[in-house]
């Protein structure tokens, strides 16, 4: 079985598979969180002090946060047996810390304020989420195994993990030293990382012959609510690179002083890269006439041959100006991850000698399209995690070596505002012409 097909098994079972599947995947993700946590107290101290970021939690509030988020859509939710058709404003009970929806509940505790919040301390937030956790299971072990009983168990399942993974960029933007087992759930390097870095890397150009595109989540099971409807689109002819742009082709566009000139960047990107100073990509540095890459607080001589990461769409999008190409649309995304699930094979042009197929799951990739409802969207219970968030963001496919697998699936979609250069995320490009 070739990795993304490994992926799809996880992600598949995740959102339909019965009790035991659930129980052992929420099991894991609270290992890792804890995991997660020992390794910031080791860092940080107990009391977990980090400064003020727009683009991060502090971490006592993200744990604590991910044990009220258990409660409060498991324990607390009378209405959890209906699935996506549940109230999400029906009444609740107070719960086992009658302060935490003051304290954790996302939607209307400012970002902001959260650094001076009376949080629970590090002992308490710990007996907080192993109760949560306790409860959630009891409840899961005497569930119906339907979609709709089953459904917030998933959501809490997917909710951790993701949480799971923001914590690991956030341990890459504090120089938190990791052990490798928490930088990636995928040690084994993809096969662009373990070419010969001698000479240039044949990068295969995959040729799809495009037509009707069922774009779209349309299985049965779980799926957020921003997948939703399935509906069908057109897609001309394309060709895409079978696997994400590497470092040995990105960084010609760096020593061109294509981080210089503004006729490569969008407008708004070049306003980005004015205000914050960019002149090459985060984390990296040249050292001795080398490239280094800051990893988990050390500098380490750079993989060229590796899937360049940590670009902002502003970023992958000046690159794809300047090398003559563009970035995939989601659909054409979607449309070769699954074709290369169906036949690999069919997949290689047939010109080129590379024995590469495509490949995905090294990091999140930037895609050309914004993040939008699809037709027919309706929110589901979850309410702030779609919908306040269109047209301001971009969409992501794939998957990092840091994401849960469960979570890996080729029609997940993932979104970030175009200047997020922190995360795990990277890029593919297509020709012009299709």
């Amino acid at each position: 079985m070739t990795k993304p097909a490994r992926q799809w098994a996880a992600a598949h079972a995740a959102r339909e598979g019965g009790r035991q599947v659930l129980i052992a995947a929420l099991q894991a993700a609270r290992q890792r969180t804890l995991a997660l946590l020992t390794a910031y107290e080791q860092a940080l101290g107990p009391a977990l002090r980090v400064p003020f970021s727009p683009q991060l939690n502090p971490p006592l509030w993200e744990v604590g946060h991910i044990g009220w988020f258990q409660d409060y859509w498991i324990a607390r939710n009378a209405q959890r047996t209906l699935g996506e058709l549940a109230d999400p404003d029906a009444l609740r009970a107070a719960g086992r810390l009658p302060e935490a929806d003051a304290l954790y509940n996302s939607s209307i505790v400012e970002h902001s304020t959260r650094w001076q919040l009376p949080l629970p301390d590090l002992t308490a937030t710990r007996a907080y989420l192993e109760a949560s956790l306790a409860e959630t299971l009891a409840l899961l072990a005497q569930t119906v195994a339907t979609p709709a009983d089953l459904y917030f168990f998933r959501l809490v399942l997917f909710h951790e993990q993701m949480h799971a993974e923001a914590a690991t960029y956030m341990a890459q933007a504090l120089d938190i030293a990791l052990p490798i087992a928490l930088q990636s759930l995928l040690p084994e390097l993809p096969a662009n990382m373990r070419a010969a870095t001698g000479r240039q890397t044949k990068v295969a150009s995959l040729k799809l012959p495009g037509g009707e595109w069922l774009l779209g989540y349309d299985q049965p099971g779980f799926a957020f609510d921003n997948e939703l409807s399935a509906h069908p689109i057109a897609l001309p002819a394309f060709a895409i690179d079978s696997t994400p742009v590497s470092w040995e082709r990105y960084l010609p566009f760096v020593t061109a002083n294509g981080y210089q000139q503004a006729r490569y960047w969008s407008s708004a990107g070049w306003r980005w890269r004015e205000a914050a100073g960019i002149d090459a990509p985060r984390y990296l540095r040249q050292s001795g006439g080398q490239w280094q890459q800051r990893r988990f607080g050390q500098w380490q001589p750079l993989p060229i041959a590796a899937a360049a990461v940590h670009l902002s769409w502003f970023e992958a999008d000046a690159w794809c100006r300047w090398a003559g190409r563009r970035l995939p649309t989601e659909g054409e995304w979607e449309c070769t991850a699954l074709a290369a699930l169906a036949a690999p094979p069919a997949l290689a042009t047939p010109n080129d000698a590379s024995d590469q197929c495509y490949e995905w799951g090294q990091l999140w990739e930037w895609t050309a399209s914004r993040f939008l409802p699809y037709p027919a969207f309706r929110a589901h219970p979850y309410r702030d995690y779609s919908a306040p968030w269109f047209d301001s963001r971009y969409v992501l496919r794939g998957a990092s070596q840091a994401t849960a697998l469960e979570i890996r699936h080729p029609r997940y979609r993932n979104y970030f505002t175009p200047e997020r250069n922190d995360i795990f995320s990277g890029f593919r490009s297509c020709t012009i012409a299709g």
